[in-house]
């Protein structure tokens, strides 16, 4: 660190006096924000365990579970283990209560609705929909659980909305396992794209947005960007290396004077990149990063896909981003190994966009509109790797959106100035501190106490 920013530093966190105090304020906030959650919630016993949940799952707390909240909270445990685990209550409501607060505060006619199928790391094989597959957040096939995330992202803050878990088809075929973890008889088997499709449907006319983005694992669905066209969606769809198109802004290959005039030839994005010329890359600037602004080089073209069994598919647009390789994951987040491609210097992604929609013909959008709708699928993805399916997911939303919302930093009301994204981050880390030592830290429990209630060791 250099001497200048060290002296920053210091002079921003002598700005920042932060109290304990400060969290009193919070909790006046929490218990505000949390009262048109409670109203969607039907009995008066769920609607103070949701308040007490909330407070807990905003604590310093290390582990975040029933127990240690319990005893945070001074209530019993089984009250909030029941609260999470066995008791009876409907949680769209509360994602209704949800997206309209995030539509009033965040809504913009040009939001990005961003899908992310987020993994989560499982050691067992109880949890429900548990099995080896492609875990994102361990960059491997490993042992995990899988959810389908809808985000909003706006100029002013990202936020997610809904959330699907997907039951893979050997869980929904076995019905043992799915008795044994009360999975409801009317959750069936869905593919992830129909699960997005399906949370599109639901709130596509109460979210202004005018793009829908996602990662490869969406976007080699050619039936799911098929589905987005006839719905009139613009979208940025992430593809593999390997997908197959043919480039219509090339050259034609010379008529031999007989037969079909000639096409250009059939090629992978891979290839057709690794053809292009050092001066057909434009640099956009993505954002303003802690060392100076974070930059991408990127190319389009007009192209045609080619889809399963050989058929041809619609005219596109391919979307080619390059950076550094030391620049990786500040950008795009992690892909899979199919999505990503690189050679000595670079790394790059892929994307499609559509040409035209069931309303009719699009116009070619800008590089740097184009760079804002990439960022935002990173932005959901960032959520969604710092979530566990451990807890109720709707709670978990709700306390990312409280998030969103205590983050403008109430000590900096006033002064009439943005803070810079480096001086947010200082802040927070100070008002951790001072949350940590405000906060006294939950005793342990005895075994023999743990059946009767919390009776916390004496210190």
């Amino acid at each position: 660190m250099t001497p200048a920013w060290a002296q920053r530093q210091e002079a921003l966190l002598r700005d920042c006096i932060v109290s304990p105090d400060v969290f009193d304020h919070m909790v006046e906030r929490l218990r505000d924000f949390a009262v048109p959650y409670q109203h969607a919630l039907e009995t008066e016993a769920s609607q103070r365990n949701m308040h007490l949940y909330l407070a807990g799952l905003l604590s310093p707390l290390d582990r975040k579970n029933a127990e240690t909240i319990a005893a945070l909270v001074d209530v019993e445990r089984l009250v909030l283990q029941a609260f999470i685990g066995t008791a009876s209550w409907d949680h769209r409501p509360l994602i209704t209560v949800l997206v309209r607060e995030v539509v009033e505060r965040l809504g913009e006619p040009d939001g990005i609705i961003a899908f992310d199928p987020s993994s989560f790391p499982k050691r067992g094989t109880h949890s429900v929909g548990v099995k080896r597959q492609w875990c994102s957040h361990r960059g491997k096939v490993d042992n995990c659980q899988v959810g389908v995330f809808m985000g909003y992202v706006s100029r002013h803050d990202p936020a997610l909305l809904d959330f699907r878990l997907s039951l893979p088809a050997e869980w929904a075929r076995d019905e043992q396992r799915r008795h044994a973890c009360h999975v409801p008889l009317e959750v069936r088997y869905q593919t992830r794209q129909e699960q997005c499709l399906e949370m599109l449907d639901l709130w596509r006319a109460q979210v202004p947005h005018g793009w829908v983005t996602g990662d490869d694992e969406l976007g080699c669905h050619t039936p799911f960007r098929h589905a987005l066209r006839e719905r009139g969606e613009r979208y940025v769809l992430g593809v593999p290396c390997h997908t197959t198109m043919r480039d219509l802004e090339a050259p034609l290959p010379a008529y031999q004077g007989r037969g079909r005039r000639p096409k250009p030839p059939w090629q992978s994005v891979t290839g057709w990149r690794q053809s292009l010329a050092p001066e057909g890359w434009t640099r956009v600037t993505v954002r303003d990063g802690e060392k100076g602004p974070v930059e991408m080089e990127m190319v389009t073209r007009r192209v045609q896909t080619r889809l399963e069994r050989k058929r041809m598919g619609p005219e596109e647009w391919l979307v080619v981003t390059r950076y550094p390789l030391a620049n990786e994951g500040t950008v795009e987040g992690k892909a899979s190994p199919d999505a990503r491609d690189q050679d000595a210097p670079y790394s790059y992604r892929y994307y499609l966009t559509p040409t035209c929609v069931a309303n009719g013909e699009l116009e070619e959008p800008s590089l740097r509109e184009l760079a804002r709708v990439i960022k935002a699928g990173t932005c959901i993805s960032r959520f969604t790797n710092s979530r566990s399916l451990s807890s109720p997911q709707v709670l978990a939303l709700e306390t990312l959106w409280i998030f969103s919302i205590v983050s403008r930093c109430d000590a900096f009301e006033g002064k009439g100035r943005k803070m810079p994204r480096m001086e947010i981050k200082i802040v927070r880390q100070a008002t951790r501190r001072t949350h940590r030592l405000a906060i006294p830290r939950t005793h342990r429990l005895r075994r023999a106490d743990r059946c009767n209630g919390f009776q916390q060791r004496p210190s």
